[in-house]
């Protein structure tokens, strides 16, 4: 029997987050669970000359309060996303794709939008269209307590865990600033696509 991807929301997403969709032919994203902080939800890794670099959003909260994924607002009161624009193009300006993917991050990231949720589903409808996948993503208002049929990602899939057993890493491909770095695995999908272009989903779904 297959299983479907029970996951949170996420920001962009890391290539292994795409590399399980690839291999998918749908997945669950649950809004109704509780925020957590330094997770995919408000981040994603880019890595540009002086090496590694998280791109974090930010949201609207009241320390210390709970609040499901899909009622978390955003905060425009410190520029993230234009920081968020121009990181992204000293990473990748030098990259053989920059010019097919970067209109549209800036169309992406230049629109305002009222709650996390949407930000984070633009970005991965995007990211779907730029890979050619069609995998069908169903969302799920409450929180998702049935697992039949459902692999639980949610709080496995996550940048300060191990890679959970039954997604796999993503094979190193060719990035921008490997002779300063070397390779640098699990980041976003960003990295992939302006790095590989059209052979980005075939590096995942090896």
């Amino acid at each position: 029997m297959v299983r479907t991807p029970l996951l949170s929301a996420f920001y962009f997403g890391s290539v292994e987050h795409y590399a399980l969709m690839a291999r998918s032919e749908r997945i669950v994203i649950d809004v109704g669970e509780h925020y957590e902080r330094q997770s995919y939800r408000t981040r994603t890794s880019i890595i540009g000359p002086n090496g590694k670099q998280d791109l974090v959003v930010t949201i609207a909260r009241r320390s210390g309060e709970k609040m499901p994924m899909r009622s978390v607002g955003l905060s425009y009161v410190e520029p993230w996303h234009l920081q968020h624009i121009q990181a992204v193009r000293s990473a990748y300006g030098q990259t053989p794709w920059f010019i097919h993917y970067m209109p549209d991050i800036e169309a992406l990231l230049l629109k305002r939008y009222d709650k996390l949720i949407e930000l984070d589903l633009a970005t991965l409808h995007l990211a779907l269209k730029w890979l050619g996948l069609t995998c069908e993503v169903e969302i799920r208002e409450a929180f998702v307590e049935d697992l039949k049929d459902l692999t639980d990602h949610r709080g496995d899939l996550h940048p300060k865990k191990a890679v959970p057993s039954g997604v796999g890493t993503v094979p190193p491909y060719t990035q921008v600033f490997a002779d300063r770095h070397g390779f640098v695995g699990r980041l976003s999908i960003i990295d992939l696509v302006m790095n590989a272009g059209p052979q980005a989903r075939r590096l995942l779904e090896r």
